[in-house]
């Protein structure tokens, strides 16, 4: 039987480190963080969103959503406007200046991770991406259990 704790070790160890060094990263070369450009990802992929899709997507609470959503709003990289469909959300988009950064952030996060995974095949790469994805997906039948 594998050993499912070091699994868990593991990933969890490397996420972390990965995710310090790229905003270690970000917050050098940019004033951003990772978190700001992961909100900015989803806000760019969705076009228009609301703070609750910020929270599914990212897997945050609606609280941590928003807070990320007013910082962005604050340094001018996205803007809240009413939501015609529901008095009680705002949609989200991003501004000129959000979709300049998050393309600059973006090509520092792909350098970064360049350097994490330039030691291993794109077809170990292309492997373990297809392996968390299929994990991620069945997730949601075991957190509502």
């Amino acid at each position: 039987m594998p050993d499912l704790p070091l699994l868990f070790e593991q990933l969890v160890r490397f996420q972390i480190e990965l995710w310090n060094a790229a905003d270690a990263r970000l917050r050098a070369e940019l004033g951003t963080t990772l978190g700001n450009l992961e909100s900015m990802r989803v806000i760019d992929a969705r076009g228009t969103c609301r703070v609750n899709d910020i929270a599914d997507d990212l897997v945050i609470t609606v609280g941590g959503a928003s807070k990320l959503v007013d910082r962005l709003e604050a340094s001018g990289t996205c803007v809240r406007s009413a939501n015609p469909d529901d008095r009680r959300s705002s949609l989200i988009e991003l501004t000129d200046t959000g979709r300049e950064q998050l393309a600059q952030a973006t090509r520092v996060l792909v350098d970064e991770l360049g350097a994490w995974f330039g030691g291993v095949t794109d077809d170990t790469v292309e492997s373990l991406t297809s392996t968390l994805t299929a994990l991620r997906k069945a997730a949601p039948e075991l957190t509502n259990r």
